[in-house]
């Protein structure tokens, strides 16, 4: 029993030997990011400032736990910001006749964007980069045409309470929302078969064939679960904002794929994983909020965080893998 236990412990040690600074860099940064920010400013430690940063984090978070499935089959979606908006105003034309129920038409309005995308990417073989960046141009239009430029305000207070209210210990229900979904996006990715079959094929597509895997079904079904959590980021952020404007989620998905990349899910697909766009999710959002209360020009905060995420995405990558996208 003795010798098992040595050679366990002796198992854990050449894994942390194994781990390079590339793999710490993302926590190291945020703790040391959360470091400077707390001795710029007193109240960046504060509970009220935490509970900011959850709901303002939940969008972002919560996108990326289906920007994370597509990331790692090495594919791109770039649709993230119209998707949300769409979805959004779908949830504020269905507020008014079924209540707290039109969050289902949201989910199955971001799920059917995802399996138009996954159809055109994996059976009409258009690279996944052209099939997103159609949907993002043509769905903006759709949510320009639907809303006629005019924010759609959502009025129903059932529905406020449940999706924008707050519970336990002034959390806000946005943040419980974001853990479930946190959540069951790991054990979907980790515990079965398909999260290990989209891993696969991040490592390599043709091997993945060799081994049985139906890498077409895969790829629809991949874009269809990141259609569904941006169909729920949009819920959540309508359900914020009380209301679905037409510039809603613009430019939101250069947030979304840098939160999965600066978290170690390299843009080639195979690796990665929750944890790391957990980190990275935060470490974004964290940026914007310290930078926010040292009451940086917004126009210098978008030069930093530049600078601060191509500095992170330099280190974090793994340079032994190419970084195309198919």
């Amino acid at each position: 029993m003795e010798e098992n236990m040595a050679v366990n412990n002796n198992g854990w040690k050449d894994k942390l030997r194994n781990k390079s600074f590339r793999d710490y860099f993302p926590i190291i940064f945020l703790v040391v990011m959360c470091i400077v920010f707390g001795m710029m400013n007193k109240r960046f430690f504060s509970w009220n400032n935490f509970t900011v940063i959850l709901v303002q984090v939940v969008t972002l978070l919560v996108s990326g736990m289906g920007a994370t499935f597509v990331i790692m089959t090495g594919s791109i979606d770039l649709s993230v910001g119209s998707v949300l908006a769409f979805s959004a105003v779908v949830t504020a034309l269905t507020v008014p006749q079924f209540g707290v129920f039109a969050f289902v038409f949201a989910i199955l309005a971001g799920a059917l964007c995802g399996l138009i995308n996954g159809v055109v990417f994996a059976i009409g073989r258009v690279p996944s980069f052209i099939a997103t960046m159609g949907s993002l141009t043509a769905l903006r239009g759709v949510v320009l045409i639907l809303t006629q430029g005019v924010p759609i305000q959502i009025n129903d207070e059932k529905f406020l309470t449940v999706f924008s209210g707050r519970s336990f210990f002034g959390i806000p229900n946005t943040a419980i929302f974001m853990v479930l979904i946190v959540i069951v996006s790991y054990i979907i990715l980790e515990k079965t078969p398909f999260g290990k079959e989209a891993r696969a094929i991040g490592g390599g597509e043709r091997v993945a064939e060799l081994a049985g895997i139906k890498v077409v079904k895969t790829k629809v079904l991949v874009y269809m679960w990141a259609g569904t959590m941006f169909g729920i980021a949009g819920l959540l952020q309508s359900a914020r904002v009380l209301a679905a404007t037409a510039t809603l989620g613009e430019g939101f998905e250069l947030d979304v794929i840098a939160a999965v990349v600066v978290g170690g899910t390299p843009l080639s697909g195979g690796v990665g994983g929750i944890g790391g766009t957990i980190l990275g999710a935060f470490i974004i959002q964290i940026l914007s909020n310290g930078m926010n209360m040292m009451g940086l020009s917004p126009y210098l905060q978008s030069i930093v965080k530049g600078c601060v995420l191509v500095l992170a995405v330099f280190i974090s990558i793994d340079r032994t893998k190419k970084t195309e996208t198919k």
